[in-house]
């Protein structure tokens, strides 16, 4: 049986029935602090079934999977979760919690931490452990100008929401074995919300840049608006693929905060980067610096983001990019 106190916790979020990414990358994160600090990890599942999930979550890296199920928590309803959340901790006492900071693991996060009268780190990019056994959050500060590394020495559980896209998760091992916790919530409350219609995030079918597989950035050197459009051309070329942006790019409204990269937007892993007109600033090159392949366009050779990108092309955007769309159309053509 699995040491249950003082281990690191992850909470599993889920969408259509089906654990989000988010959960298995920062599940992959806490078994390696978990093996430095010889602590144990847990995975908190809070939903309708368990179909599988827990299992799979032993698989790639938790001890213990603590699951509430009913028909109530088949939609994610911030009174039960925190309720039940809660009522978990303060039985188990988790050493920290990690959250994805996604739209229900920033909802959720707070009220969880209020409620059981400690810190929270927010929207962090990164999460260690020290020589003395703290976990240490780390998330720009400043508009992203900064970052500041916090811990909570007093309170436990230490508490932070981390960025999708920040950490790989560890690769399944079929045959690993762990505990699974089926938990009755004691203490049930009526919930004062009602769920009255579901609806994607994203508008006109776009592709989430953090799920994109080719992303196509752009930054100030397109000059506006209607020159950035030429990206949509780049990015129609490719499956799973989506348009983003710097933040001058942001500023400038050429793109929405949602396809925002950098400290102060959202990090991004793809399999394929092009970074457009980009100069290559810590604050952008710190959300995209993971993409396996990075493609940097930019008439200044000395520019930032060549130091970070695999394959370079020196040249004006506008010049580039339109070249750069015929011959991938004529080689798919071919």
């Amino acid at each position: 049986m699995a040491k249950t106190e003082n281990a690191i916790w992850v909470a599993a979020q889920m969408e259509n029935g089906e654990i989000l990414g988010v959960t298995f990358e920062l599940l992959g994160q806490a078994r390696r602090l978990a093996d430095a600090a010889g602590q144990n990890t847990a995975v908190v599942l809070i939903g309708k079934e368990n179909n599988g999930h827990a299992e799979r979550l032993i698989a790639q890296g938790a001890d213990v999977v603590y699951t509430v199920l009913g028909p109530e928590y088949e939609d994610y309803n911030v009174e039960l979760y925190t309720n039940a959340f809660c009522e978990l901790a303060t039985e188990y006492k988790p050493n920290g919690i990690m959250f994805g900071a996604t739209i229900d693991g920033r909802d959720l996060a707070p009220r969880v931490a209020a409620r059981l009268k400690t810190g929270l780190c927010a929207d962090c990019t990164e999460v260690d452990m020290g020589e003395d056994g703290l976990l240490k959050w780390t998330r720009p500060a400043m508009g992203g100008n900064l970052m500041g590394t916090i811990v909570c020495s007093d309170k436990r559980p230490q508490m932070g929401s981390v960025r999708p896209k920040v950490f790989a998760p560890m690769e399944a091992d079929p045959g690993r074995q762990g505990e699974v916790i089926n938990y009755t919530v004691k203490n049930k409350v009526e919930s004062k919300l009602e769920l009255l219609k579901k609806e994607p995030l994203s508008t006109g079918g776009k592709l989430k840049i953090e799920d994109a597989e080719v992303i196509c950035a752009g930054g100030r050197g397109f000059g506006d608006a209607q020159q950035f459009a030429v990206l949509n051309d780049l990015a129609a070329l490719f499956e799973k693929s989506a348009l983003a942006g710097s933040r001058a790019a942001v500023d400038e409204k050429w793109v929405d905060h949602a396809s925002q990269v950098g400290q102060s937007g959202k990090t991004v892993a793809p399999k394929l980067y092009f970074a457009c007109g980009i100069s290559g600033a810590l604050q952008h090159v710190s959300g995209m610096k993971e993409s396996e392949v990075i493609v940097a366009i930019n008439k200044d050779e000395n520019a930032p983001i060549f130091e970070v990108a695999h394959y370079g092309l020196v040249g004006d955007v506008h010049v580039v990019i339109p070249k750069l769309v015929e011959k991938i159309k004529a080689y798919k053509e071919s």
